[in-house]
Order: structure tokens, then C-alpha cells, then sequence
């Protein structure tokens, strides 16, 4: 008889989850089994439980969730090795890229593999429902990026790696930060707090973090901001702005990053962004979401937006090297909620992850899960 696991079936925007099991897959021989050892509520997975665009309705009846760790549960019989030739074996743990660019199209010939357009088209269907990161186990698909973990890596500082700390990682290198400059994060949840130490490893001068939630901010300072802005504090967009421009002596950031997901969040940081700096567009995944734009204010300031989803495979192991190095200077187990959720109450996690309603998102830094 076949062996069963759980995973958690998303129900539809408002309607949560509901656990189901399925059977085991073997591994073709490209492809690996994972056992997920932890999968975290990252901003996009709210977005997609609160249904912020109609799209999102097309993930019900799958296994959704990207952010996740785990340990080799199967190898496929072509599997000796990690993606940098280290050998591989079943209970080694590993950290993963979720998206399989397609190797035949114009922007992976190109190289740019964060921008293939069917990178995702695998999530919502394969050979296994074990596709997202709420389920008991993990099947990757042959095509994958998989990077063994170092010993010295716990699994709440390995969680966030193939989402929050790899995008950023990825967005502040596409944006072109350099030495010295200074550098505004818009939003301290995961991602946020994750750029801000990446930002100041990178060489940034001035780190400002921008956030509604106290103990966002007060993190956020662990994680090498310099200032934090509290919009709660200072609700006038103007204020704000004048804030900002305040710390970098009357000329704006070099790099501004957008990491909250709100459409508004933009026209608000391009006013912060300095004459012939950068704007850096994360957050905004959610179709359909508008905002009102003046395009003179790019070419007077002779600004530059830079959107970046996913990230290239160079990013996870210089990630993971990031950890390594930085492990005692940033409380990187912090980013996630000590408060661990297991996966039968994956509804009671979201709801008290969720931060948009009034009274609510206090309660979590960072939900995850332990299938």
C-alpha cells in the first residue's frame, strides 16, 4: 500500500485551507523528494489568502507556498550531487529555488533566468500535489536549483533564504547599489528587515527602514537601519518624504525599495528616490492593483525603476554564505515567529499573520509552519 502525507489544499481567496493527504511520489530520475522540515507565511502567500487580486482565485485546489527547508527524503537515480557538485544524499538538508525556468526561451538563453515567462508555470501542475511548501514533503522537479545547508544554520535562519533573502539579495544587486550609498527600505516585514542587512553588507551608508509596527522598526535596527520612519508617527506622505530628505541632505536615497505590497507604497517612494537614483519594485505582486503616476517626475529626476521577481541560482549559496558570515551580527532566527504553528492550524497562522486589519498582525513577525 502506498505511503500517505498531509498538505494543506488552498480552499480560494477567504476560504483558507483544508488538509487532505495524498501519496508519496517516487522521484523521477532528475527530480528530488524533500521532506519540508519549516514553510513561512511570506507577504505574497497573504496576498494570495486574501484574494488582493482576482487571479489568485486560479491557485484553488492546489498545494500552495514557496518559502520553505527540508531535508532529502528521495533522490532520483540521476541525483549525485547539489547544483554546486557537492555530493548529495538522502537526510542531507538543502535549501531550494520553488520556480524552474524553462531553459528554452529567449531570456534564459540570454541568462536571465529571474525573467523567463514559464518559471512558474510548473508550480500548479507535475507528476506529484506535493507543489508548495504546506504540505508534509516537497517534490522538486527535475530542472531544479538545490544547495546543500552548513551545519552551522539552523532551519528559522535557512527558511526565509529561498524567498526574502534571495529576492532581496538579488533586487539590491539589480538596482546597483554601491559603497556609501544610502538606502530606504519601504516595509520591515521579512523582506525588509532582510534588505536592510544585506543593504549594509553591501556597503550602504545610511540604511532607513519605513514601517507601521514599533517592533518592526526596533528589528529593523537590529538589522543595521540607521533611522526608521513609523507611519503611524508620521502619517502624512509629505512628512514623510520631507523626513527622508532630511537624513540625506536635501538630495534623497540612491536606492529606494518597495516591500509592502502597496500600490501607494510607490508614488510615495519615488518622491524619496534622489535625481538619477534608483527605485527597486518588490512588493507589488497582486495584477490589477493601480496607482495615479507622474512619468515627468522619472525623466526631470532622471529616475530609474528596477522590478525584480524571483532571482538568478548564484543568489541562494551566496545567500546561505551571507548567514554564515553574518550569523552572530544580525538576530536572523528572529525574523521568523517563536510562536511555530503546525500545519493542521495553517488558517490560525495566517489570520494572525495577517497585519492589514486593524487590531490584528501584531502577534507575528513571521508565521511558519511545521509540516
Amino acid at each position: 500500500m502506498a505511503e500517505t502525507a498531509k498538505a494543506a489544499v488552498f480552499k480560494g481567496p477567504g476560504q483558507g485551507y483544508e488538509i487532505q493527504e495524498f501519496e508519496i511520489p517516487d522521484p523521477d530520475p532528475g527530480a528530488i523528494v524533500i521532506k519540508v522540515a519549516m514553510a513561512g507565511v511570506c507577504g505574497s502567500d497573504l496576498h494570495i489568502w486574501r484574494g488582493d487580486s482576482p487571479v489568485f482565485a486560479a491557485m484553488a485546489g492546489g498545494v500552495v507556498g514557496h518559502e520553505m527547508t527540508g531535508r532529502v527524503a528521495k533522490l532520483g537515480s540521476n541525483i549525485t550531487t547539489d547544483s554546486l557538485g557537492q555530493p548529495l544524499a538522502e537526510g542531507d538538508r538543502v535549501c531550494y529555488a520553488y520556480f524552474y525556468p524553462c531553459h528554452r526561451c529567449y531570456q534564459c538563453n540570454k541568462g536571465e533566468y529571474a525573467a523567463c515567462p514559464a518559471k512558474l508555470a510548473a508550480m500548479a501542475a507535475g507528476p506529484s500535489p506535493f507543489n508548495g511548501a504546506y504540505g508534509t514533503y516537497y517534490y522538486l522537479r527535475s530542472g531544479h536549483w538545490v544547495f546543500k545547508v552548513p551545519d552551522e544554520l539552523s532551519d528559522e535562519m535557512v527558511t526565509p533564504v529561498n524567498c526574502a533573502l534571495s529576492q532581496v539579495t538579488y533586487g539590491l544587486q539589480q538596482a546597483g547599489l554601491q559603497m556609501g550609498d544610502t538606502f530606504v527600505a519601504q516595509g520591515a516585514g521579512g523582506l525588509g528587515m532582510n534588505a536592510c542587512a544585506v543593504a549594509k553588507e553591501m556597503g550602504a551608508g545610511l540604511v532607513i527602514a519605513i514601517d507601521g509596527l514599533a517592533d518592526r522598526l526596533e528589528m529593523a535596527k537590529q538589522f543595521g537601519a540607521d533611522e526608521t520612519i513609523n507611519i503611524s508617527e508620521v502619517p502624512d506622505v509629505a512628512a514623510r518624504v520631507q523626513k527622508v530628505m532630511e537624513l540625506t541632505g536635501g538630495r534623497g536615497a540612491d536606492v529606494v525599495g518597495e516591500f509592502v505590497g502597496i500600490p501607494q507604497a510607490v508614488s510615495e517612494g519615488l518622491q524619496m528616490v534622489r535625481g538619477g537614483g534608483t527605485y527597486l519594485e518588490i512588493g507589488n505582486i497582486s495584477f490589477g492593483n493601480t496607482m495615479e503616476f507622474d512619468p515627468s517626475s522619472l525623466v526631470w529626476g532622471s529616475k530609474t525603476i528596477v522590478g525584480v521577481v524571483m532571482y538568478d541560482p548564484w543568489v541562494i549559496p551566496q545567500a546561505l554564505n551571507f548567514l554564515v558570515r553574518t550569523k552572530n551580527k544580525y538576530p536572523h532566527e528572529e525574523v521568523v515567529s517563536h510562536d511555530k504553528y503546525p500545519l493542521e492550524d495553517i488558517n490560525r497562522a495566517f489570520e494572525e499573520a495577517e497585519w492589514q486589519k486593524e487590531g490584528v498582525g501584531t502577534k507575528v513577525r513571521r508565521a511558519v509552519i511545521i509540516p
